[in-house]
C-alpha cells in the first residue's frame, strides 16, 4: 500500500515527536558558585552557601551548609537527561528538621559552560507553599580517577565499639563516590524525637585497596570540615562494603552499606 506525501509528512511528526534525544552527559562532581531565587516578591542571587553536587551514570546527590545560620541540607535522586533537561526523581531529602521521603520529579533545564553547568528550575515549590524560579551554577570539581566505591550508597547498619562493649547508633545516611569525591548526609532524632540533618563533602583518595582517606571540604560539624579521615574498607562484591574507623576517643565506628541499584 503506498503512503500519500500527508500520510508520510503524518506519520514522520508523530515518530520523531517520541523520540527521546540524546541526554546531555552530567557525570562527574560540581561545586556550586551561585543560586538566583526568584518570587513574585523577590529576586536574590546568594553565594554564601557550601553545596556539591555529584552525579553518576544514575544518581544524584548534593549537600548544602550555610554557615550563616547553620542550615543544612541534602538530597539523593535517580536521574534522566533528555536533550539538555534533566529530570531528577528525589527519593528522599532532608532540610534541618524537616525530612521528606516522598518521591519528588524536579525538570532542570541545562546549559553547559566552559568550566561546568547552570541549571534552572521553574515554579519549583516550597516548604511554605509558595513557588520560585531557581538558577544554580556550578563549576566541574571532580577528576577522572575510577575506584570500586564509585556510585550510590544507603547505610544498612552503624555501631561503635568501646573496649568489649558495641552501640548500635542508627541513622538514615546516603553515601556518594565519584570523580574523587564524596558525599554524605544523615538524618536521625534526638531524645526528644526532633529530627536532625547532618552532611559533608570532599575528595577522596585510595591510597591501596582496602584504604581510603576522605578530605573534608565542608560539613555541618565543626570535627569533620577541614580535617582527613583514613578509613579501612572491606568489600563485600561488588555492591556492599563496611567501612571501619578510628575516633579521637579511642573508640571504633562501623558502617555497613550497600549499593543503590536502579
Amino acid at each position: 500500500m503506498k503512503l500519500s506525501i500527508v500520510s508520510l509528512m503524518v506519520l514522520l511528526i508523530s515518530c520523531t515527536g517520541t523520540e527521546k534525544k540524546a541526554g546531555v552527559d552530567m557525570s562527574g562532581a560540581y561545586k556550586m558558585l551561585s543560586v538566583e531565587v526568584k518570587s513574585d516578591s523577590a529576586d536574590t542571587t546568594y553565594t554564601n552557601s557550601e553545596q556539591a553536587k555529584i552525579y553518576t551514570g544514575d544518581y544524584m546527590m548534593y549537600a548544602n551548609y550555610i554557615a550563616a545560620d547553620s542550615n543544612t541540607s541534602f538530597g539523593i535522586a535517580n536521574y534522566t537527561a533528555n536533550g539538555d533537561t534533566v529530570t531528577e526523581n528525589v527519593f528522599y531529602r532532608s532540610s534541618d528538621s524537616i525530612i521528606t521521603d516522598q518521591p519528588e520529579s524536579y525538570n532542570l533545564l541545562i546549559e553547559k559552560t566552559s568550566k561546568g553547568f547552570k541549571q534552572f528550575i521553574k515554579a519549583m515549590p516550597t516548604n511554605s507553599g509558595g513557588k520560585i524560579d531557581l538558577t544554580e551554577i556550578y563549576d566541574s570539581v571532580g577528576n577522572n580517577i575510577t575506584s570500586a566505591l564509585d556510585g550510590a550508597w544507603k547505610m544498612t547498619n552503624r555501631y561503635v565499639i568501646k573496649g568489649t562493649d558495641t552501640t548500635t547508633a542508627m541513622a538514615t545516611q546516603y553515601k556518594m563516590y565519584y570523580a574523587g569525591y564524596c558525599i554524605w548526609g544523615h538524618t536521625w532524632k534526638d531524645s526528644s524525637n526532633k529530627a536532625h540533618t547532618g552532611m559533608g563533602y570532599g575528595t577522596f583518595t585510595m591510597p591501596s585497596a582496602n584504604k581510603v582517606k576522605e578530605s573534608m571540604i565542608a560539613s555541618t560539624y565543626a570535627e569533620v570540615k577541614g580535617h582527613d579521615f583514613d578509613i579501612t574498607i572491606e568489600l563485600m562484591g561488588n555492591d556492599g562494603f563496611k567501612q571501619m574507623m578510628d575516633n579521637a576517643d579511642s573508640t571504633k565506628s562501623v558502617e555497613i552499606y550497600e549499593r543503590l541499584k536502579k
